[in-house]
């Protein structure tokens, strides 16, 4: 079975150059097909904040009313993804530039409210993985923002890592799938203040451990949540890493069931 590679990339990359360079350049060198899938929360945050807007989360998820929705969408399906589509035009990857709307690509529902009304927040209910095969075929490069709808006219807001998770998942019958989350650490740290605390390896059961110790929270749960959600559904293989090390050889953290 042919492997595909998708990478995650966050706003910790988006919203500085010379990391978003170093990550488009590394990723143009993957051999075979590749998808990259990107949020962009910090840019946002500095566009909701020029407009007035305090961004809001909880548990490490955004809260999206109306208003921020408007600003979400022209940052993450306007700015960045034209951005990053133009970057690896410019290294000659055919890239093509998609959100979940596109071509009716992720269908999603509005979250239902329980102990957070998150707004305008988008659950996956389905991944077109026909219509993404059918980029990868033709030799495209499919970059996806973090944004789906409901088949009812309604854009929503959805999180980035959840985003890739499930397309990984949905792809696993036709490809074998590599997933990496890039971002600004090493890996998994056991102390956010030591960057050589990397853990190489996180179980169902070490992940439950650390949680427990408090070492793995906020932003980060939802993160791994994804992960082990991915490898559940069929997916190879799961790195978390710096944005600087999806070359060889990959250091970081590796996701296993």
């Amino acid at each position: 079975m042919q492997r595909v590679m998708l990478v995650k990339i966050g706003g910790q990359i988006t919203d500085d150059p010379r990391k978003l360079q170093r990550v488009l350049g590394d990723f143009s060198r993957l051999p075979g097909p590749k998808l990259l899938v990107h949020g962009g929360g910090r840019v946002a945050d500095s566009f909701l904040q020029k407009q007035g807007i305090v961004p809001r989360m909880a548990g490490g998820r955004r809260i999206t009313d109306g208003p921020t929705l408007e600003v979400i969408q022209m940052v993450y399906a306007g700015l960045l993804n034209k951005n990053i589509v133009a970057g690896l035009q410019a290294l000659d990857c055919p890239a093509f530039g998609l959100s979940g709307v596109d071509g009716n690509a992720i269908l999603a529902q509005k979250r239902p409210v329980a102990d957070v009304d998150f707004g305008l927040v988008g659950d996956v209910q389905r991944v077109d993985a026909e219509l993404i095969k059918n980029f990868l075929e033709l030799n495209l490069i499919p970059v996806f923002c973090a944004l789906t709808h409901d088949g009812e006219g309604q854009i929503l807001n959805t999180n980035a890592d959840t985003i890739a998770s499930e397309i990984a998942a949905a792809l696993t019958p036709y490809y074998e799938v590599e997933l990496f989350y890039l971002f600004d650490k090493r890996g998994v740290l056991r102390d956010p203040m030591q960057e050589d605390s990397t853990i190489s390896e996180i179980t169902s059961e070490s992940y439950r451990q650390l949680k427990e110790k408090n070492i793995i929270k906020e932003g980060m749960k939802p993160k791994m949540d994804t992960a082990f959600s991915a490898l559940k559904k069929g997916v190879g293989s799961v790195h978390l890493m710096r944005y600087d090390a999806l070359g060889y050889p990959r250091q970081g953290t590796r996701v296993v069931l």
